[in-house]
């Protein structure tokens, strides 16, 4: 038998493939709600479901400012809410179907794991193979006032009762972004207090694009947050800047500072000196035969590296050998636009940025001048591919599919053969057929 503890994306599809290869799996799961982990239940699946409304709440406010509708969008929050909430309900009921048709054995329990031991329920099992994907849980801020009632995480955050009026999130990160944005359009009045500057991680002209479409929400950047004030209830958060001391009014607090491993029921398993579990290429930890996947390694939080790196560990126990490495993984974050990248490396290259196209769920953002930007980069001489960004409303799926490019070593050539989908809002194939050309004409001069 081979146990896997955890049934997010990770843990759920390393279950399903080895079940689907014959093998007896158990897989434990400690959520009351149901399988699906961090991103069903307080992850991707919500964010999607409150900027799908974000999004239609600022369509509807241009088409007001234009005229076009006669009144401006008035958000019922505890609806909103409660609605979410059936579907994901909904949603979870699936996958638990669905992973158990694929022949794996559920049981919700809390798993304690001591080396090559699992205990479940009082009950020790040694099994064939041990695969955690336990995944992480929010960081604590460190500071006076952590603990006053409305200072929440990502995973308490949802249960509000009632919409924030004053909403301080801390943190500089796509959690940060992405909830400034949605609740700046349910109605809060939110600032962003971030320690260094927001989405560092992503591409200079993305976070411009960033900070553009966030221009409801209040940002400070370089910050540091010395102490959350109030009585039996959050007030405010006091910061410390250049200029000396303030306090900012806040009834909400969100703390979106990073995460660390949900490792507290796990003993006997070597760590990362950041306190994630270490793994090598194979997914394999230093004791043998147990086998780590997904947010618990610290390798990426992003939930197709999760399913990635649950499959490699299926296909290491059956035998397999890992897949090669990927040269770039797509990011995205979603404002009122996708905002998408992978990058293989940053050295140099040809490199071509345009607006992005009017297109679907671009148009009415043109007399704002605000359809995005999309850019390309390749190598001059070999024609590898190496990165790309846009800002568009479905610039994601197009992310996917120029990671793929990288990933596999295609040249721009293969630009020259391409034919978009009309309309589009999608600019990257117009960008991709250009570099294709002239780096074809700098070859001919360089023939001559």
């Amino acid at each position: 038998m081979i146990v896997v503890v955890g049934g997010g994306p990770a843990g759920r599809y390393a279950a399903m493939q080895l079940a689907g290869a014959g093998k007896e799996v158990l897989l434990v799961d400690k959520r009351s709600d149901g399988l699906g982990g961090q991103c069903l239940h307080q992850g991707c699946m919500v964010i999607c479901a409150l900027n799908d409304v974000a999004r239609t709440m600022e369509h509807q406010e241009m088409l007001f400012r234009s005229g076009i509708i006669a009144t401006s969008p008035v958000p019922d929050y505890t609806a909103l809410i409660a609605k979410m909430r059936e579907i994901i309900e909904t949603i979870a009921g699936i996958i638990a179907k669905e992973t158990s048709t694929a022949g794996v054995k559920v049981v919700k329990a809390e798993a304690h794991i001591d080396g090559r031991t699992v205990i479940i329920n009082d009950e020790r099992f040694q099994p064939e193979a041990i695969i955690i994907a336990t995944g992480t849980h929010p960081r604590r801020l460190n500071v006076p006032g952590k603990d006053l009632p409305g200072v929440m995480t990502a995973h308490t955050f949802f249960s509000l009762p009632s919409l924030p009026r004053e909403l301080v999130i801390i943190g500089g990160g796509v959690i940060a972004a992405e909830i400034a944005y949605i609740y700046s359009l349910l109605g809060s009045a939110v600032t962003i207090l971030a320690r260094s500057t927001l989405l560092k991680e992503f591409p200079e002209v993305l976070a411009h694009e960033a900070k553009k479409e966030l221009h409801r929400v209040t940002i400070q950047e370089q910050v540091v947050v010395s102490r959350i004030v109030g009585d039996d209830h959050v007030s405010g958060v006091e910061i410390k800047t250049s200029d000396g001391f303030r306090i900012i009014k806040a009834d909400t607090v969100l703390v979106a500072a990073g995460t660390e491993a949900e490792i507290r029921t796990i003993t006997g398993i070597p760590l990362t000196p950041g306190g994630f579990i270490r793994i090598n290429e194979r997914m394999e930890t230093e004791i043998p035969g147990v086998y780590a996947v997904g947010d618990v390694t610290g390798t990426s939080s992003l939930t197709p590296v999760a399913r990635w790196q649950g499959r490699t560990a299926a296909d290491v126990i059956l035998g397999g050998e890992p897949p090669s490495p990927l040269l770039t993984v797509p990011q995205a974050i979603k404002l009122r636009n996708d905002l998408a990248f992978c990058n293989h490396h940053d050295q140099g290259g040809m490199k071509v940025t345009m607006t992005s196209p009017a297109g679907p769920g671009s148009f009415w953002a043109v007399p704002e001048r605000a359809t995005g930007k999309a850019s390309m980069t390749t190598d001059p001489d070999s024609g590898e591919i190496i990165g790309m960004f846009e800002a568009s409303p479905y610039a994601s799926v197009i992310a996917a599919y120029h990671a793929l490019l990288i990933n596999t070593g295609i040249s721009i050539d293969v630009m020259k053969q391409f034919i978009e989908v009309h309309p589009s809002a999608d600019a990257t194939g117009w960008i991709g057929r250009y570099l294709a050309e002239k780096i074809d004409k700098k070859k001919q001069i360089r023939s001559l």
